[in-house]
């Protein structure tokens, strides 16, 4: 649910050009103090005082050098387009199967106080799928015991195409929670803006899906949060590997994506107790309104979240520093207080509303990524942009790219269309590799596919190293597989993790590890396989599915 307008109007009437020029100098006044004092580790969030929203600023070479300086100056301007968020390392968690991930939600359902909020593709309709519903209706249930004026409030977002598809659904699985509880449960189905009109009737159902979906995949109990890739579904719990991170009590974190999932759900279509939706009043109907009209006003209406939280972020930061500069005058001799040692930058990217922060961070990220650098990239769909291609291909750092082996992706078996697609992605991943050795790039960048007999390959992300160093300085992890869907048709989130805390870094690389540990690399005999044989129609069919699937 969104967060109450009274604060973010407070933000912006104290928010005025002059304050945010006298934060400026109190910022940069400071941050010269802090780098003689502590190696600039506030460099990362020198750009806190600029705007919210600033045009891409063009690609430069980062500084070479490893360390903590080099570090933060080679990240910090992530900050000039989403909100930084400083949290110690220790509070950061990877999560490592699906079945720990599945543990941990159920556990933290069960002893939430005042609020759980899912975002969602779809809630399955399992036994397992049950009995997450189940401890959702026991936690309000406990809540309702406990004060005569409940306070805990759960805030389901889903996807309306998936979640409504079939006779059993995700709505079915939510409506007695909904129908027992409906001051505390809010079930909000997003539909996207592009499935309209003769295009809404004539596309069938599962294949209206291809069109644009709610693809956000955020967990949250109180003031902690689980990112993840995953969805809420029996696989995802059992044996279909993805990526998870928990963190634990940052909640100021926790309040940006409460506040995001309640903004998309504002501009969603809202699930009743008789299973009928309709719109807030104020909003425009995705569907039947005008398609322009329902973009902009989510566009703003979710942009004021963003914006928001960049300046609640830059004001919490001034406020640090001038509490810090109190503290050295009062006492010179002092140490300072060391400050959290990781930051997190939520990425949205939402382009059939005009957002697109996380593709522009996602480009500029792997345009600087140099010779002193490696970067291990994986997803699911192995369907990278034309853009995203490009910049691997034109880049000089190394790429460790891991994908599925044909048996481990989701559509194996598949009938109809379905079943061509892990075709299709036998075809791409030929292509790409052609294209890698037609540029004599093969020792550079390196394609793996993971194999494990049973179970399906869903992890997304990337793990970036700088030279020297055997453990990772940064991760990308959230929902976006790199493809045309995530960029262009589908609702996603991520966060990227920068961190110095050496066990947060050791906890990335194990992951790492474990993942491309149950790997193959891709060579030029691995085409020559009697299963990679992709049969004509597919790759006829294979522009197709690389837009749509």
């Amino acid at each position: 649910m969104a967060a109450p307008m009274s604060w973010r109007r407070l933000v912006y009437s104290v928010y005025t050009p002059a304050l945010s020029g006298v934060f400026t100098r109190i910022s940069d006044r400071f941050f010269r103090t802090h780098d003689r004092r502590r190696g600039s580790s506030l460099l990362l969030l020198a750009p806190l005082l600029a705007e919210a929203e600033l045009v891409p600023v063009p690609p430069s070479r980062p500084p070479s050098s490893a360390g903590v300086e080099g570090l933060h100056s080679r990240f910090r301007w992530m900050a000039d387009h989403v909100p930084a968020f400083r949290v110690p390392g220790a509070r950061v968690h990877i999560l490592h199967s699906p079945e720990e991930f599945y543990q941990v939600m159920k556990a933290r359902i069960k002893t939430a106080k005042s609020r759980v909020v899912m975002a969602s593709l779809y809630l399955g309709t399992g036994p397992l799928e049950q009995d997450l519903v189940d401890c959702m209706e026991e936690a309000l249930e406990r809540s309702q015991d406990q004060d005569s004026s409940p306070d805990l409030k759960v805030s389901i977002l889903l996807d309306y195409t998936r979640g409504s598809r079939g006779k059993n659904n995700s709505r079915t699985m939510l409506l007695p929670i909904l129908q027992r509880f409906p001051a505390q449960v809010r079930v909000s189905l997003y539909h996207t803006p592009d499935l309209r009109g003769l295009l809404r009737l004539l596309v069938p159902e599962r294949f209206n899906e291809t069109i644009g979906v709610q693809h956000i995949k955020a967990y949250l109990f109180d003031d902690s949060l689980i990112i993840s890739g995953a969805n809420l579904s029996d696989s995802y719990f059992t044996n279909r590997q993805d990526r998870y991170v928990l963190l634990e009590n940052c909640p100021e974190v926790a309040n940006f994506f409460a506040d995001l999932v309640g903004a998309v759900g504002d501009v969603s279509l809202q699930l009743q107790a008789d299973d009928s939706v309709h719109m807030l009043d104020g909003m425009v109907h995705p569907y039947r309104g005008n398609r322009k009209d329902f973009s902009a006003l989510a566009r703003r209406h979710i942009m004021e979240v963003v914006t928001t939280a960049c300046t609640r972020q830059r004001l919490l930061e001034a406020e640090r520093l001038l509490e810090e500069a109190e503290t050295e005058a009062s006492d010179p001799e002092s140490d300072p207080a060391p400050a959290p040692d990781t930051w997190v930058f939520p990425l949205v990217q939402m382009k059939p509303l005009g957002i697109h922060l996380d593709e522009q961070v996602t480009e500029r990220l792997l345009t600087e990524a140099g010779d002193d650098s490696t970067v291990y990239l994986t997803s699911g769909y192995f369907n990278l942009t034309r853009a995203y291609m490009g910049l691997v291909l034109g880049a000089t750092a190394d790429y460790r790219i891991l994908m599925a082996s044909p048996e481990v992706n989701g559509f194996f078996g598949a009938k109809g269309v379905a079943g061509a697609i892990p075709g299709a992605y036998i075809h791409l991943a030929r292509q790409f590799y052609s294209k890698v050795c037609q540029l004599g790039q093969q020792r550079r960048v390196h394609l793996h596919e993971y194999h494990r007999a049973d179970w399906t390959f869903h992890a997304k992300g990337l793990w970036y190293y700088l030279d020297g160093s055997d453990r990772p300085c940064l991760t990308l992890i959230g929902s976006p597989n790199f493809g045309y869907r995530s960029v262009h048709r589908d609702l996603e989130a991520q966060i990227a993790i920068v961190t110095e805390n050496e066990e947060l870094q050791a906890q990335l690389q194990q992951e790492q590890e474990v993942l491309y540990k149950r790997s193959t690399e891709v060579s030029g005999k691995t085409f020559e396989q009697s299963n990679r044989s992709v049969k004509l129609w597919v790759k006829l069919v294979t522009p197709f599915i690389k837009n749509f699937f």
